[in-house]
């Protein structure tokens, strides 16, 4: 691979800024996989199919883009990490045929489709990035030499944490320092430049003016846009989070616990292929990763049992066969699902005191602003393609924090989550999107940001369905329904009042199924953390006492519910 030679500072990222959130690109894969459209992708006509597309299963927006921008680059996004085979510059002198027909999907994207667990989509993502170089053959335009970046920053971690005793890595640091070095610089100077920045930071009295003043000065510096700095940082450390390795703090990261030794053996591989050609084989088919390898697989699998015995949970794997990396896998695998789920239950005991930070995220939704700034300072933000999944995540989250629930966090779900328990995508059709039990009934709760004409026909149907499946499941207790949207149709508001749903042997069932829109559920769970007095028998006779009055048509239902919502919020609140 050529090298450049450097004369300035120029910010890289990984992935694509067009797709923030990487979880999407598979999305996008699976509906481009049973597509006509697929390897048929280039030119103004096919890129404006792709969006629309895109657009019809939910995956985009279909808003306004004059430039008809969307298809292209996403296009461009799946090429870049070696989902779909890139075109090949002709300078290169390699033929098309030896890399694979432009557009179709890769070994790696049909494994990425094939992922139905996060391990196993984050693993397609780190063969992904562990693969990728900057710049590469189809991707010029770079002052540095070739280096891998995922390999670069997770050294940058590591050193860290060798010089300060934490590998946290700020949002500020990414943005000011790490996506402006490469591979070309030293890593030793780069963490001095860190540590510096922190230090200047503590010792600032307002840090939102420090970070708003360094992001002027390095815009200035560099020549970028101050904004540029930012939303490369944020799609970087989205990106870096799709691999595993890394997990939140604060706005920033840092490196997984059970992930270090893995982290160890990946950034000793060398840094870049020896030739274009072996870079395109690579990146379309995955990178090599050190689990690959039995001798590694067993150290990794050592030190991971180890991260379980500190959970006070001993595991005897002697009598597991381990011939190979493959069987270590499978072991391996095993043991990170137990650890996510002690890692949930534990955050599950953490709701009850994080209850305004979920009542801001509520917030967030319902007023369609970009992001709020806590009281203490740090910011929280959703993008508008995954306020859906934050939908259903908050009233995850809002439902753990009530408490006492029978089942556990990770049964209560029904969308996958992250290692920072954010939600990745929204709960898969044919059930519900939360069921939580408690001692004396069963809630099934269903979320939608759909509000208009089209609500009832999406959702009167589904969480009929869905909320009678439940019935049947727990014949012992009762089960209410919970819909909540931003706003509630009255067509959606009479087909649950009715609330009849009928067997397959024509029998009648009833269904108690009561619409809230967000705004009414923020207010009832903000009265009553506050007041400390919420609780699953107060959400029990809320329910009783909606229902109690749905013998009314339902515009005086809707009202009356609303009724309802002030009146036990304020027996909470006073």
């Amino acid at each position: 691979m050529r090298s450049a030679k450097r004369h300035s500072r120029t910010i890289w990222h990984l992935g694509n800024t067009t797709v923030r959130s990487p979880f999407r690109l598979r999305e996008g894969l699976v509906v481009l996989s049973t597509s006509p459209l697929q390897g048929n992708l280039r030119g103004q006509e096919q890129e404006i199919a792709f969006r629309n597309l895109l657009g019809e299963h939910g995956i985009v927006k279909l808003g306004e883009d004059p430039t008809n921008s969307a298809g292209r680059k996403w296009r461009a996004a799946l090429n870049q990490l070696g989902f779909l085979y890139p075109k090949i510059p002709s300078a290169l002198g390699i033929p098309q045929h030896e890399v694979g027909p432009i557009d179709m999907i890769t070994p790696n994207g049909w494994r990425l489709i094939r992922a139905e667990t996060v391990s196993a989509m984050q693993e397609c993502f780190l063969r992904a990035l562990a693969a990728y170089c900057i710049p590469s053959p189809v991707e010029q335009g770079y002052n540095f030499n070739v280096f891998s970046p995922l390999r670069h920053i997770l050294k940058i971690m590591l050193a860290l944490e060798n010089k300060v005793g934490t590998s946290q890595l700020n949002f500020i640091e990414m943005a000011l320092v790490v996506q402006l070095t490469s591979g070309d610089d030293d890593i030793t100077e780069v963490v001095e430049r860190i540590v510096e920045l922190q230090a200047r930071r503590e010792a600032a009295d307002n840090k939102r003016i420090f970070d708003r003043q360094a992001l002027e000065v390095a815009a200035k510096l560099h020549k970028y846009e101050a904004q540029t700095f930012n939303d490369y940082a944020d799609t970087n450390i989205r990106y870096l989070k799709a691999t595993g390795l890394v997990q939140g703090k604060g706005r920033g990261l840092t490196l997984v616990p059970e992930k270090r030794v893995f982290i160890e053996k990946l950034v000793e591989y060398a840094d870049g292929p020896d030739s274009d050609r072996s870079y395109l084989s690579m990146l379309c088919n995955g990178a090599t990763l050190p689990t690959d390898n039995k001798d590694s697989a067993l150290a990794v699998l050592e030190d991971i049992i180890g991260q379980l015995n500190r959970w006070g949970v001993p595991l005897d794997i002697h009598d597991r066969k381990l011939d190979d990396a493959g069987d270590i896998a499978i072991v391996r695998h095993e043991i990170e699902d137990l650890l996510s789920k002690l890692k949930e239950e534990d955050f599950a005991l953490r709701q009850p005191q994080q209850w305004e930070e979920i009542a801001a995220y509520m917030e967030l939704i319902i007023s369609r602003r970009g992001s709020i700034t806590l009281p203490d300072g740090d910011k929280i933000e959703i993008l508008q393609a995954e306020a859906p999944a934050y939908l259903e995540w908050v009233l995850w989250r809002a439902f753990l924090a009530i408490d006492r629930l029978i089942n556990k966090p990770y049964q209560a779900r029904r969308f996958k989550i992250d290692q920072d328990f954010l939600p990745v995508g929204t709960a898969p059709g044919n059930g519900p999107d939360l069921i939580f039990e408690f001692e004396d009934f069963v809630l099934v709760v269903e979320a939608t940001l759909t509000d208009n004409s089209r609500q009832e026909a999406a959702e009167g149907e589904p969480v009929r369905r869905h909320v009678a499946r439940i019935v049947e499941t727990y014949p012992g207790k009762r089960v209410f329904g919970l819909f909540i949207a931003n706003r509630v149709d009255t067509n959606t508001a009479e087909t649950f009042r009715i609330g009849f749903w009928y067997r397959p042997d024509d029998s009648k069932m009833s269904l108690q199924i009561v619409p809230l829109t967000l705004e009414q559920f923020e207010k009832l769970f903000r009265a009553g953390f506050s007041s400390g007095r919420i609780s699953p028998k107060v959400m029990q006779e809320f329910l009783r006492d909606c229902l109690a009055v749905s013998n009314h048509d339902a515009p005086e239902w809707k009202r009356l519910i609303g009724e309802e919502v002030i009146r036990y919020s304020s027996q909470m609140s006073g």
